[in-house]
């Protein structure tokens, strides 16, 4: 009887060591199936789960090797000291704590959503690759809407730590000073379009009045 006892997650990640993230990520695949209380919160078999686990010796379905991602990004080129630095300092922080890391890094501005590095931290979350992503600071990560994406990479059971590392204030302001004239550089040509389009209009509807 002891095996058919019902477990949370928090009992897994407690006797086992398994991650919310990798839970899910079990689910998805059809590894194992949930068991609903009343109440909708989800419970596991032991049994199930023991088996799983040591299935996953055998044939390597979970994958503890890489379990963290570091994440770093800078705006322009001019800063690649500082972006080797950061990730120094990422990576320093990992070891510090006996993390399997992976590191992705990109040079691209903050406020841009389709980052090539970005999406790929993003697929990571979504599959189930990933148990923790570390950054240096929130902005890292997104200039805006921080919170929406670490609302969806925590969703995921995903864990994101900010470490608040030391940034140089120099290049902090020059890329912030890039990334405003991104944006306005980029409302402009909007709303320059939108009345480029309308005297284009005007002229077209005086012609044919003539």
């Amino acid at each position: 009887m002891e095996n058919r006892k019902l477990l949370t997650m928090q009992n897994l990640k407690e006797i086992y060591g398994i991650s919310k993230g990798t839970i899910l990520s079990w689910e998805k695949q059809k590894l194992i199936n949930p068991i609903k209380t009343p109440g909708g919160h989800r419970r596991y078999l032991k049994d199930d789960i023991e088996k799983l686990l040591s299935l996953t010796q055998e044939k390597a379905i979970y994958d503890i090797e890489k379990d963290t991602i570091l994440y770093a990004r800078v705006s322009t080129k001019k800063q690649e000291k500082y972006l080797e630095n950061q990730i120094n300092r990422l990576k320093e922080y990992a070891n510090s704590k006996n993390y399997n890391k992976e590191v992705i890094y990109e040079i691209a501005s903050g406020i841009n959503e389709n980052r090539k590095g970005l999406r790929e931290l993003l697929n990571a979350v979504k599959n189930g690759k990933v148990r923790r992503i570390i950054i240096e600071y929130p902005d890292r990560l997104a200039r805006f809407r921080f919170e929406y994406l670490k609302f969806f990479i925590e969703t995921f059971g995903v864990e994101l730590i900010v470490i608040n590392g030391k940034e140089n204030i120099e290049d902090m302001n020059q890329e912030l000073a890039e990334d405003l004239i991104a944006i306005v550089t980029s409302f402009s040509a909007r709303i320059y379009g939108k009345r480029g389009g309308k005297r284009k209009g005007v002229t077209i509807h005086d012609n044919l009045a003539v």
